[in-house]
């Protein structure tokens, strides 16, 4: 698709940098425009605020602000022609908060992707609030970089029966497909757990048979939950894996050097109005490689999950 568009949040940080480069491949493979897209806010002189201070930013504090973040996107330009040559390349100042407009800005693109964590951020938080607050809130799927990106590793995606999940699975099958690898599917299951004490004995009572069947159904589970993306991408080889641990520790666990892991938005068990699930925000917090975060409602075979070749 002419038009796919791949959008970085950029700050002058180190992680903003590792997400520049991150989409600049990307970009690179699939022939979609980069957008780098800095926010901005403008000052306000606090009233108890020294009068030399104030005069200097009554000068033109917004000019000096924009001035500021100009010269954070041409860096962060730089970046990405250092990094991957032949790609469109735009800069994108905008006033505003850099979440909101981030959000914003994400009814525009097929992509957004976020370092890990700011120049705001908090040295002992391993992801900052802008990339929390995009990964729930975004209109496309979002894409958080942490450490390092091992392009020949696996795409694995946690699949738990939800449409989050489908949508995460046909996100993490497209992206195989393009990076000439495969998938591990994670299904994690249990037992049911007790609602009261009679629930309670019969769970402690519970034979290997009962064990059994109920890991039967997770088979099922996962198997049919996989079957549409494995039609549509017969190329990708698959490997599912279920397990009775926790689902955030498996994914994270899945793979020694992963390419991606894929979550939906949210999955069973998550709450209405928690547009992040545990499962989903533990993993973000957590992962050493980049991590896709796909909500139902959004398009995950667009034509930027494909080379451009094809």
């Amino acid at each position: 698709m002419d038009n796919a568009e791949i959008i970085v949040g950029v700050d002058g940080s180190p992680q903003a940098d590792a997400a520049v480069r991150w989409a600049a491949s990307r970009a690179q493979h699939t022939g979609a425009r980069l957008r780098l897209l800095h926010a901005y806010v403008v000052p306000v002189p606090a009233p108890a605020m020294p009068l030399a201070t104030a005069n200097a930013y009554d000068v033109d504090p917004q000019g000096y602000t924009v001035e500021a973040g100009e010269a954070v996107l041409a860096a962060a330009s730089t970046v990405a022609h250092n990094h991957a040559s032949g790609i469109d390349v735009i800069t994108d100042l905008r006033a505003g908060g850099a979440a909101p407009v981030l959000i914003d800005a994400s009814t525009e693109a097929d992509l957004i992707v976020l370092g890990s964590r700011g120049l705001g951020g908090f040295a002992g938080l391993l992801l900052g609030s802008v990339s929390t607050q995009v990964s729930g809130h975004a209109h496309c799927p979002t894409i958080v970089v942490h450490g390092q990106a091992h392009a020949a590793g696996p795409v694995v995606v946690g699949v738990d029966g939800s449409e989050p999940a489908a949508a995460a699975a046909a996100f993490a099958f497209t992206e195989a497909s393009r990076l000439g690898t495969g998938v591990i599917a994670v299904h994690a299951w249990s037992l049911p757990l007790p609602t009261g004490p009679a629930e309670a004995v019969a769970v402690a009572m519970a034979s290997g048979d009962d064990q059994i069947r109920y890991q039967q159904g997770a088979r099922h589970i996962l198997t049919d939950a996989l079957a549409d993306c494995r039609r549509q991408h017969p190329d990708v080889p698959v490997h599912e894996r279920l397990t009775e641990a926790g689902a955030a520790e498996a994914l994270l666990e899945a793979a020694a050097e992963p390419a991606l892991i894929a979550v939906g938005s949210r999955g069973h068990g998550g709450f209405t109005g928690l547009l992040l699930g545990s499962t989903s925000h533990a993993v973000l917090h957590h992962a050493s490689c980049p991590v896709a975060v796909v909500r139902a409602d959004q398009a995950t075979d667009r034509d930027l999950g494909r080379d451009s070749s094809s």
